[in-house]
């Protein structure tokens, strides 16, 4: 017995031992990782842009649990911040020592506003230096960016998605039903559509309608852009959409999509040849754009301040999670620029299709009591709908990009019971109360008539305080905002038209507007707050950074597993304390 508890102890010592050799290794490479000399960029330098992974509004550091996830999963893609990117671009188009960019990759998100505040930057910059751009596959979103190029290079065995939008929207009322799971809801507004997937099989004709209303802007937003790029005209676009969708190689380049088809290695020797080399060097001057971006950008430091505060993610109750709009954290943010002196203007940037009305009331406040002091603008990015433009209704001036997606004034609850389920299974539930009102949220049987008059009557007077603050907020009359209400998504554009927003532009383009509402002329942009690196971070970092690698779309399975998780995300998010919400009414994932 006292060998067995020696060997046993000598064993334990020996695994503390060895992990903590063994973490102090990793340490030691995290660390070594983030202490690396910042670039330099040489002489006829090609920037290379590869997008092989996600954009988004801004990166931020994962929380040590989804870190280690990750790593051990090997899952998880790296992101871009597209205002990364903008100033990268910006930067280097002014920069003599950049020669060209080189465009390629993959992305796996983004939506088209922000596709389109990206490309009109690679348009500017194609205006003063080569931008060449080359894949072995372009995706629709892909070839929208690559358009843009001077030069636009396919592989000779690749491939070009030209087919136009198409949503397809998963439905689980027939499996909730056989399954014994109802779903009761409570909303307002005809086109309020976020509990059809759980409730029917197929669309209303609402939700139809304003699906095939909003894919129609946002296609003739893509034809109108590329074929400017390319001197195709749009029905020559729409002709390739409908008669070829996918195009090979030959194809693509017989139908003026790309310039000429190039192998990797008939790729280098042009890009070596801009960059003043010859076919037979080895190598030519190049560097990433991030890291560029981290070597050449030089943020403003001096003058008035401009404050961006990012509000992107599913807005929700309280302080949220690391891609969610916190309720509590994004009202706290603001109430502190407003008492900042220093601060002279904010741009508030949505990327979000709303959520709790709850949270979105708190933000909205700060909002309003933030422009009492200073000029606080809006800029939408690819979703400031239903409670994302619950908190943009207010700003000083609200601009939004063609192909933003924004609207969706309505509310809706969601009140789901599994007693069928249950009962089935052997599971039953016995109630005491005090009151008939006193369980409303359970989900252990359907809510009672009372019951969904009380929670319809809520519903009603969020979406009455809805249209009110919308009419106050964007000066318009009640009715006229009660007729353009109703739960339905609007582009850009036509949101626009109908004074949901003030003007088309992009992020720089809001600044520039708080800028001259604030009658500043020096300044400098101040973005999120950002911790020092310590040691659990730079461990984070470690586990979570490294190079691209090529993006492969995923397959039909996948897509359908990715799908339904995102189903669950939402309804993981849905926290409001009265069970309302202001939310985008369908998931729209363009395919």
């Amino acid at each position: 017995m006292r060998d067995f508890f020696k060997n046993l102890f000598a064993s334990f010592f020996a695994l503390i031992l060895f992990s903590g050799i063994g973490f102090a290794l990793l340490m030691v490479v995290v660390m070594a990782a983030g202490s690396s000399n910042k670039p330099t960029v040489a002489t006829k330098t090609v920037v290379v842009m590869n997008l092989d992974g996600s954009l988004v509004e801004q990166v931020t550091d994962p929380n040590p649990g989804e870190a280690l996830g990750a790593a051990l999963n090997g899952a998880g893609s790296r992101r871009f911040a597209l205002s990364t990117l903008l100033e990268g671009l910006e930067t280097a188009a002014g920069d003599e020592r950049v020669a060209a960019i080189y465009l390629t990759g993959n992305l796996q998100g983004g939506g088209p506003a922000q596709l389109r505040e990206l490309r009109q930057a690679l348009v500017k910059f194609a205006a003063k230096k080569p931008l060449v751009a080359w894949n072995l596959n372009y995706g629709r979103g892909d070839y929208y960016l690559a358009s843009a190029a001077n030069q636009l290079l396919l592989h000779p065995f690749g491939i070009v998605q030209a087919n136009g939008f198409a949503a397809e929207p998963m439905f689980y009322g027939g499996a909730f039903k056989k399954y014994g799971i109802e779903v009761q809801v409570t909303r307002v507004g005809k086109f309020k559509s976020a509990v059809e997937p759980y409730i029917l099989d197929r669309m209303s004709a609402e939700n139809r309608e304003q699906i095939q209303t909003l894919l129609n802007d946002l296609w003739s937003e893509w034809k109108g852009s590329v074929g400017e790029s390319r001197k195709l005209d749009t029905a020559a676009l729409q002709s390739i959409a409908d008669e070829k969708g996918m195009l090979v190689g030959e194809e693509a380049k017989a139908s003026k999509l790309v310039d000429r088809l190039a192998t990797m290695d008939e790729l280098l020797d042009h890009l070596k040849e801009l960059a003043g080399k010859q076919a037979k060097d080895k190598d030519f001057p190049q560097i990433e754009l991030e890291a560029y971006h981290a070597a050449a950008f030089t943020a403003k430091t001096s003058g008035d301040r401009i404050a961006v505060v990012h509000a992107e993610g599913e807005i929700v109750d309280g302080e949220g999670g690391s891609q969610q709009v916190g309720g509590d954290r994004v009202a706290r943010e603001l109430r502190r620029l407003r008492m900042d002196d220093t601060v002279k203007a904010v741009v508030l940037r949505v990327n979000s299709p709303g959520g709790s009305a709850q949270a979105s009331e708190v933000i909205q406040r700060e909002v309003i009591l933030t422009k009492a002091k200073k000029p606080v603008v809006i800029s939408m990015s690819h979703l400031a709908a239903s409670g994302g433009y619950w908190i943009s209704a207010y700003g000083s001036r609200v601009l939004a990009e063609p192909s933003t997606i924004t609207g969706s004034i309505g509310v809706f609850g969601l009140l789901p019971n599994v007693q069928k389920l249950a009962a089935e299974h052997g599971i039953t539930w016995d109630s005491v109360q005090t009151a008939k009102l006193s369980n409303p949220q359970s989900l252990a049987r359907p809510k009672s008539t009372e019951e969904l008059a009380r929670i319809q009557a809520v519903v009603d007077g969020i979406y009455d305080s809805f249209l009110d603050k919308v009419a106050e907020g964007r000066k318009l009359k009640r009715d006229a905002v009660k007729e353009i209400a109703q739960g339905r998504v609007w582009s850009g554009q036509t949101a626009l038209k109908l004074g949901l927003v003030d003007e088309l532009g992009g992020l720089q383009d809001a600044v520039k507007v708080a800028a001259k509402l604030a009658n500043l002329t020096d300044y400098s942009v101040k973005g999120p707050d950002r911790e020092p690196d310590g040691f659990l971070k730079a461990l984070v970092k470690g586990l979570t950074q490294g190079k691209p690698k090529r993006v492969v779309k995923s397959g039909p399975v996948d897509q359908l597993k990715a799908e339904m998780l995102r189903q669950v995300e939402v309804l993981e998010g849905l926290n409001d304390p009265r069970g309302a919400y202001a939310r985008m009414p369908f998931e729209l994932g363009l395919k």
